[in-house]
């Protein structure tokens, strides 16, 4: 076995598809252990705690760190996100920059110097949220190591997926990733 590989672990992802490529996609991304940690659904309303509210804030902080990447509907839901992404697949060439304090001509090496991938996006959205919820507190804190995505083919697929998110908290009591279900059985 390589470095780097590791015993039955298989990719969710589709072989040969570009995740750089420009299109919509749907993601789901579950808390370790789905421990409801980001709030509760009360009347059918995702109420946030302060985790919840920052990963609700580095969702739509995501355009700024990947230019050519849009959100479009998320919900955060007591143990897991939905959202949909929507990535651009431009070439962004890093920026040429002159220092005036070294009088050094160089790369901004915070530039993305290619279109980033879905996974690229989904890595940094969950490197972020973790560092600032341990940072605030809770020091366990970590998203499963996966997370589910679907590819977006068409408008129609778009809207019924934009649905579902949007109903999700209406939904939460039959909703598969809530705890009571696991306890009944319910897939």
């Amino acid at each position: 076995m390589r470095a780097g590989q590791h015993p039955n672990r298989r990719s969710l992802r589709l072989k040969c598809y570009d995740y750089a490529q420009a299109g919509a996609y749907f993601v789901t991304i579950c808390t370790q252990g789905r421990v409801c940690l980001f709030g509760e659904v009360v009347d059918g309303e995702m109420r946030l705690n302060a985790a919840g509210a920052m990963v609700d804030a580095e969702w739509h902080g995501l355009p700024r760190r990947f230019p050519g990447v849009q959100t479009d509907a998320f919900v955060v839901m007591p143990n897991h996100v939905h959202g949909i992404i929507h990535v651009g697949a431009r070439f962004i060439a890093p920026e040429f920059v002159s220092s005036i304090q070294t009088g050094v001509a160089d790369y901004d090496t915070g530039a993305i110097n290619r279109a980033p991938t879905v996974g690229d996006i989904v890595r940094a959205f969950k490197a972020v949220t973790t560092r600032r919820i341990r940072q605030h507190g809770m020091a366990n804190f970590g998203w499963q190591r996966n997370y589910y995505e679907h590819i977006i083919r068409n408008e129609a697929s778009l809207d019924g997926i934009r649905a579902y998110i949007v109903n999700n908290p209406l939904q939460w009591a039959l909703d598969r990733e809530h705890p009571e279900n696991w306890k009944r059985g319910k897939p």
